[in-house]
């Protein structure tokens, strides 16, 4: 099989295209004959040797895929051959075949297409257990939302707004907000032109939002704990900006504040029954018009290493995705 393949730590333009066996599915695993490939920050990490899981060499990179059964083990009864699946990997995505344990898999509903599939997966299901089960958010709470121009920020604002929070969007610049208001979004933040601090205050007359969600770290995380009004919750779900913050815990016993890290492979180790019940009952949402993921933008498998490029430049509004049907 066809296969993109990171032989030493670099950047996209550094892996190659080979020729590798197809994956034989152990007892309790599904094969997938891979159709779309949905890019998350990670995946560009693990080739940059920057994340903290580190896959011996050559090793594919990706793992949020979309496509078609194409064995299963002997021990899987809830696939068959010719199932249409979404599947988390962790690794292995950028191949015409990917391979995970059925836990990790899930069907797609008729008429849903691949790339949709793929747009979905990581993106919303950080986004519903960090909203539904972390925060236990409760519609008419009030939403902030850090990255909002990003797969994860979005799909934080769309699932808030479906919710029944009042979501505040927050990005670089106003050209990146109008998509957010799309997905949901009542109020726009562009922090690199306001006062992000002052501008919550006035929108939560001067009480702070019940619950931040943030993708990007850094000066935003800090800024974040001066937008957070009594007893709200702070969700930590990556670090896009490149500083992992440090909090004085002063300001969490004084405000009442709660952080919580949200990192989705430790569900898929600690709690897998939980995160299939999160994307199953995502993509319930999704047949029902509820949610409704936006790609950016969708290449080709030929070009996985440009896709990854574009990517990393961090310019995207929404989903990436890689197609290979």
């Amino acid at each position: 099989m066809k296969a993109l393949i990171c032989k030493q730590w670099g950047k996209p333009e550094d892996l190659m295209f080979d020729e590798l066996p197809e994956p034989q599915p152990g007892p309790y695993e599904v094969k997938i004959r891979v159709e779309a490939v949905g890019l998350n920050l990670p995946d560009l990490l693990m080739i940059m040797g920057r994340y903290q899981a580190k896959p011996p060499f050559p090793f594919v990179p990706c793992g949020e895929v979309a496509g078609e059964v194409a064995a299963c083990g002997a021990e899987v009864r809830e696939f068959a051959e010719g199932d249409r699946v979404l599947a988390l990997c962790g690794t292995g995505g950028l191949a015409e075949y990917a391979q995970t344990e059925a836990k990790y898999v899930w069907h797609l509903p008729n008429g849903m297409k691949a790339e949709t599939g793929a747009a979905l997966g990581v993106a919303y299901s950080t986004a519903y257990l960090g909203l539904v089960s972390r925060a236990q958010m409760r519609p008419g709470e009030k939403l902030l939302v850090h990255g909002a121009a990003g797969g994860m920020g979005l799909a934080a604002v769309n699932l808030g707004a479906f919710l029944g929070a009042e979501v505040i969007a927050t990005a670089s610049n106003t050209d990146k907000l109008a998509l957010a208001k799309q997905q949901g979004a009542k109020h726009l933040i562009a922090y690199l032109e306001t006062d992000m601090i002052e501008t919550v205050r006035q929108l939560t007359q001067q009480k702070g939002v019940d619950v931040v969600y943030d993708p990007v770290g850094g000066d935003l995380f800090d800024q974040s704990l001066h937008c957070v009004g009594w007893e709200g919750r702070l969700l930590s779900v990556g670090f896009a900006s490149g500083r992992i913050p440090q909090v004085s815990i002063n300001r969490l016993l004084m405000n009442g504040l709660s952080i919580s890290g949200l990192f989705l492979g430790g569900y898929k180790h600690h709690q897998p029954a939980r995160l299939q019940k999160a994307l199953s009952e995502l993509i319930r949402w999704h047949n029902q018009g509820g949610i409704r993921p936006h790609i950016a933008r969708i290449f080709p498998f030929e070009e996985a290493r440009q896709a990854l490029t574009y990517f990393a430049r961090r310019e995207t509004l929404g989903k990436v995705v890689v197609c290979l049907s």
